[in-house]
């Protein structure tokens, strides 16, 4: 792929989206530098909130902007916003990454079981697992909300904004990115209503 590299962002002079879409359509590569730019810190926050890893978070940005490079049509500008597309896809490959992880803890604890047969010792999960899982819950949920509510929400909880500064980012009233707000986190605790541990048995 065509390396990008690590820059702060530079929000204040966010392309629009269409036209740097026709740019990576044409094979621009300076259009991925500066999408990267842009938008770099927050694919790399998002996956950081899910993977607890930095490092983990470096190698999701490289997937992310490889998979917008490679596959550019798989970005539509009329159905929402870059923004929003490049977060949803991080969250998708943090999440991919964190059950992974989870197989490979699993199958670590089997072989480990199977070499030291300890009676009663019953290995309690990992506090780090835990949290994990917590998260990729919690990812998943916002990864279902409707895509109007996911900016805001997205906004707010990974890019640190104000319900009133989201509002200007998206070009919406303030009362409506409010009760955006408010309607997606009620459906998130609606959806996170289930204890991890029944949850995750569903999914398995």
């Amino acid at each position: 792929m065509v390396s990008v590299e690590p820059t702060a962002d530079r929000t204040e002079s966010v392309p629009a989206d269409a036209a740097l879409h026709r740019r990576l359509v044409y094979g621009d590569e300076s259009a991925l530098n500066e999408a990267y730019a842009v938008y770099g810190g927050l694919v790399r926050a998002v996956a950081v909130r899910v993977t607890g890893s930095r490092g983990a978070a470096e190698d999701v940005a490289q997937e992310v902007f490889a998979q917008l490079w490679s596959r550019p049509y798989g970005f539509d500008p009329r159905r929402g916003s870059l923004r929003t597309w490049l977060s949803v896809l991080a969250h998708r490959r943090a999440v991919d990454w964190v059950r992974s992880e989870a197989r490979h803890r699993k199958a670590a604890q089997a072989d480990d079981s199977a070499l030291q047969a300890i009676p009663d010792a019953g290995p309690g999960p990992d506090e780090a697992v835990v949290d994990r899982e917590r998260s990729l819950l919690l990812h998943s949920a916002l990864a279902g909300l409707p895509e109007p509510q996911r900016e805001v929400v997205h906004l707010a909880y990974f890019a640190g904004r104000t319900y009133r500064q989201a509002a200007r980012e998206l070009g919406i009233p303030e009362g409506t990115a409010k009760t955006r707000l408010r309607s997606a986190l009620r459906k998130l605790a609606e959806s996170l209503t289930d204890p991890p541990d029944r949850a995750l048995g569903r999914g398995a």
